[in-house]
């Protein structure tokens, strides 16, 4: 007997067609993404403090090897991939970032997702800061919790949605979800207004310190570093930005350490992170101890850039991360295309990644650049925006 398969076909045909009318839309608004190779002076990576090709790290991974560490986990935690580096690399991230426990995951979008798609309950109530990252809204999209932004680094309006949730009968427990600094903006948060609200609500703090992580605070420590181990406290710590390596730790206190292992899907059902990665990411610890001069260089840096930026009207730059909002989509592709023809790395943001009407270049310093190096970008980019 034979069996039809044209409606099938048709369907799938149709399906396909439907893609390829979204990749078009996208194109004709210039928000097209692709993906491209490396090229040109870096002013496009999150490698803050040039540890990406570390020797340090590179010897670690060796030694690692020889002492029979695995390239490959074998399956996820809770089955055969839990592996004592990745036991060690939490214990001695818990001490150096001073929390009671740390959980290691194989991504900081797996670790957002997790984190506000299992810890808050149905009762509970989320206030985010209006651009905290996609992860996070993936977790809270995914979660039980109702969720309401706030404006940006804006206490005010976090206190007044804690407080009109519980006037309207809110029984549960608020919680707050910010970066330290942000990935777009390069602002920082006011994390002790923050906490002063965490405490007069009793809510928790779930802290992104992605791109704090290395290179702010004491040791690297991050803005967080004078909350850390509070029991209202959780902070995320990506591995793949300043420390050059891949992965994401919370840092917490130990139950909802526990908790996670429990309950938080993307890391249960995920392939454990490679064990000789885990090797890396605790010297790239090590290396924050024992070389200061890297966040002081990088300080430097970003002295430098404020001098040049500040004669066309950017800044004021107070972190690696300087926005050059241009606004309009297909200008600031145009923008990043000359840049990277004349030999500079920098890329091109657009919305959803950024509000509307924001489009911005966003020009990351990094100890993989000089001084020298920026002054020459600031050289190109006056005769491309002004």
């Amino acid at each position: 007997m034979t069996v039809s398969t044209g409606p099938v076909i048709r369907a799938s045909l149709l399906s396909l067609d439907t893609l390829a009318e979204d990749l078009a839309s996208l194109d004709r608004r210039g928000r097209a993404r692709r993906l491209s190779g490396r090229a040109g002076i870096d002013f496009a990576s999150n490698d803050y403090l040039g540890l990406a090709r570390s020797p340090r790290i590179g010897r670690a991974i060796r030694n690692a090897i020889e002492r029979g560490v695995p390239a490959g986990s074998g399956g996820s935690r809770l089955l055969r991939g839990n592996d004592p580096e990745h036991e060690a690399l939490e214990a001695e991230a818990a001490a150096y970032f001073g929390s009671e426990a740390a959980l290691y995951f194989p991504t900081g979008y797996a670790a957002n997702a997790a984190l506000l798609s299992t810890l808050p309950g149905r009762e509970d109530l989320i206030v985010h800061d209006s651009l905290v990252h996609a992860s996070a809204h993936e977790g809270m999209r995914l979660g039980r919790a109702r969720s309401i932004a706030a404006g940006h680094n804006d206490p005010t309006q976090v206190e007044h949605a804690i407080a009109r949730w519980r006037a309207s009968g809110g029984t549960g427990r608020p919680w707050i979800a910010v970066e330290s600094l942000y990935s777009m903006d390069g602002d920082h948060a006011p994390l002790h207004d923050l906490a002063i609200v965490a405490g007069r609500y009793d809510a928790m703090m779930v802290i992104d310190e992605a791109h704090a992580t290395g290179v702010i605070g004491p040791g690297g420590r991050g803005l967080a570093a004078g909350i850390e181990g509070r029991p209202d406290v959780i902070t995320l710590r990506t591995c793949g930005k300043a420390l050059g390596c891949e992965g994401a730790l919370v840092c917490g206190p130990r139950l909802v350490r526990e908790y996670l292992i429990n309950r938080g899907r993307s890391f249960i059902f995920s392939t454990a992170p490679s064990p000789l990665m885990a090797s890396a990411v605790r010297e790239s610890l090590r290396i924050l101890a024992d070389e200061p001069e890297r966040r002081e260089t990088l300080a430097a840096l970003v002295a430098a850039a404020g001098h040049a930026f500040a004669p066309l009207g950017i800044g004021p730059v107070t972190s690696q991360i300087v926005p050059v909002v241009i606004g309009d989509d297909a200008r600031t592709m145009r923008i990043a295309g000359a840049l990277q023809a004349a030999g500079f790395d920098v890329r091109g943001i657009r919305p959803p990644s950024v509000p509307e009407g924001t489009a911005r270049l966003r020009v990351s310093l990094t100890l993989n650049v000089t001084a020298a190096d920026i002054g020459r970008l600031a050289a190109a980019l006056e005769t491309l925006i002004t």
